[in-house]
């Protein structure tokens, strides 16, 4: 068996190769997949190969999956705890990653499937198309207070009223009317484009059972369930809850030493997009669900600095209850005493 790391980017990838004495057998370095595919090939006996996970890891696993007896996605943030080194170099990198490989020490992530990876993608393109959307709402906005002017409270300024009435509004520079229209233009493509991604994700989520599920969770809507279903993927990868947590962020950062024991701010791992879903679907469900506001309160304490504490908390207990309703196959249900 041959233990092969590799250190990928985007122009080259650095090739160590281990034979099985751990001792090095080759080193090269190619441009392009293809060429190391065809290098990979020309090994005489089975293999493994190890690289970091980036943007494309997936396309990369796949292909290498065809041809290697094993292929190892290994975490970049967990490798950098193992390896801190004041000569890294590709060469370095792709030798570290071969030995973790022979000594069975890759800290790995999961690979999903292609149809899920998309389906994140196309999850996280939305969240970007609602901020792009929102930086033309503020532009039109500072707009008006530039000339002077207050938008009317009915009809709303972005129902089809608001906007016909911000079409007829006269300004007195030209350029000014120019970057409204402008402004409107963008603001028209966005409302479009999001139609059309939430159209898609409402015909692939309506096909996902784990969806279905959370839904009947008080406050969690269609974007929330689709979120967590997909960057889930599989609930029987985690062990228990407390790993769900740390996967989406969720948990504090924690320096103990003897008996001093610091939590910080949550470590913001995992999907951004996922966590801010998370969090206002909590706020959602402590208006709407007894259970879950109980428990809100019992963290908040009536103490308005522990606000965002508690609420950061409830998101936390909310993703670790939606990964067992998927585990044990089952729905939400408020306790008797508590509705």
């Amino acid at each position: 068996m041959f233990y092969i790391g590799l250190d990928v980017h985007a122009k080259q990838i650095t090739v160590c190769v281990l034979d099985h004495h751990g001792q090095v057998h080759d080193r090269c370095q190619v441009r392009q997949i293809t060429q190391l595919l065809a290098r990979l090939e020309q090994i005489d006996g089975p293999f493994a190969v190890c690289f970091e996970a980036s943007t494309g890891y997936g396309h990369l696993f796949e292909l290498l999956s065809k041809i290697a007896t094993r292929v190892v996605v290994a975490h970049p943030g967990l490798l950098r705890l193992i390896y801190r080194s004041k000569h890294k170099n590709d060469r370095n990198d792709a030798l570290k990653l071969a030995k973790l490989l022979y000594v069975g020490e890759v800290p790995t992530v999961h690979v999903p499937s292609a149809e899920v990876r998309a389906w994140r993608e196309l999850i996280t393109f939305r969240h970007r198309l609602i901020e792009q959307r929102t930086r033309t709402k503020n532009g039109i906005r500072a707009l008006l207070r530039t000339v002077g002017v207050s938008a009317p409270r009915r009809p709303a300024l972005w129902t089809k009223a608001g906007l016909a009435w911000l079409r007829a509004l006269e300004f007195v520079q030209p350029l000014q009317a120019l970057k409204r229209a402008m402004l409107l233009n963008a603001l028209e493509g966005a409302n479009r484009d999001l139609a059309l991604v939430e159209r898609e994700l409402e015909r692939w989520a309506g096909h996902q059972t784990a969806v279905r599920q959370f839904r009947s969770i008080p406050g969690v809507g269609p974007r929330t369930a689709e979120a967590v279903a997909a960057f889930l993927d599989d609930p029987h990868r985690f062990a228990h809850s407390k790993q769900v947590g740390a996967y989406f962020g969720l948990v504090p950062r924690q320096d103990q030493s003897g008996n001093a024991n610091r939590l910080g701010h949550i470590t913001r791992d995992g999907s951004a997009t996922t966590r801010q879903l998370l969090t206002e679907a909590a706020w959602q469900a402590v208006r709407r669900s007894p259970t879950v506001r109980r428990y809100f309160e019992r963290i908040h304490r009536g103490d308005p600095d522990r606000r965002k504490i508690a609420l950061l908390a409830t998101a936390h207990d909310l993703v670790r209850v939606m990964w067992s309703m998927w585990k044990h196959g089952t729905v939400w249900r408020e306790p008797p005493q508590a509705a």
